[in-house]
C-alpha cells in the first residue's frame, strides 16, 4: 500500500500510463499558474497595502491636526476664563451684609435681584459700576474692569448704560421715572 494514489491506480488497472502522465503534467501546470498568480497577486497586494498605509497615515495626520486645533482652542478658552475670573476676584467690590436696596437687572431674559447700598446703586445708575457674573453669583466691578472683561467674554458682564437726554419732541420729557421705583 505504499506509494502514491497514482501508482496504486496503475497497479489496479483503473488508469493507463498515458492518463497518469497527463495528470502529472496538468498538476505541474496548475502549480506553476498558482505560483505565478501568487507572485503577481502578492506584488499587487503589496502595492495596494503601501497605498493604503500611505492613505491611512495622511488621514491620521489630518485627524491629529484637527485634534490639536481643538485642544488649542479649548486651552485658549480655559485660559481666557481663568483670566476673567482673576479680574473679577481682584476688582470685585464688597457688598455689605446689611445692604438693603434691591437692584433688579436682566440676565438672559430673566429678571434677577441683588441687594446693594444706596451709594452703589447710584454708581450703577451713572454707569460707574457694572455687574459681573461669576459662577452663579453676581459681583459689582468698576466699569473700567467691565470693559476689559467684555473684550474677552462679553456674556459675563451686565452694564447699565447711563441715561441719555430725552428727545425734545418727547411729550413725556417732564415726567421722569425714578430709578429707585419699586413695583
Amino acid at each position: 500500500m505504499a506509494g502514491s494514489l497514482q501508482d496504486q491506480l496503475l497497479k489496479a488497472g483503473l488508469i493507463d500510463q498515458k492518463k497518469a502522465k497527463q495528470a502529472k503534467t496538468d498538476k505541474r501546470k496548475n502549480a506553476k499558474k498558482a505560483k505565478a498568480a501568487r507572485k503577481s497577486g502578492v506584488e499587487i497586494e503589496k502595492d495596494n497595502t503601501q497605498e493604503q498605509l500611505e492613505q491611512a497615515r495622511k488621514e491620521k495626520q489630518i485627524r491629529d491636526l484637527e485634534l490639536n486645533k481643538a485642544r488649542d482652542a479649548e486651552r485658549k478658552v480655559k485660559a481666557t476664563a481663568a483670566e476673567v475670573r482673576n479680574i473679577i476676584q481682584q476688582h470685585a467690590l464688597d457688598i455689605p451684609k446689611n445692604a438693603d436696596v434691591p437692584y433688579n437687572f436682566v440676565e438672559e431674559k430673566k429678571i434677577k435681584k441683588i441687594y446693594i447700598t444706596e451709594e452703589q446703586q447710584a454708581q450703577l445708575i451713572r454707569g460707574q459700576l457694572a455687574i459681573a457674573i461669576m459662577e452663579d453669583s453676581h459681583r459689582l466691578i468698576p466699569d473700567v474692569m467691565a470693559e476689559k472683561i467684555e473684550l474677552r467674554m462679553p456674556e459675563l458682564v451686565i452694564r447699565i448704560q447711563p441715561e441719555e437726554a430725552p428727545d425734545e419732541d418727547d411729550p413725556y420729557a417732564d415726567f421722569q421715572i425714578p430709578d429707585d421705583l419699586m413695583w
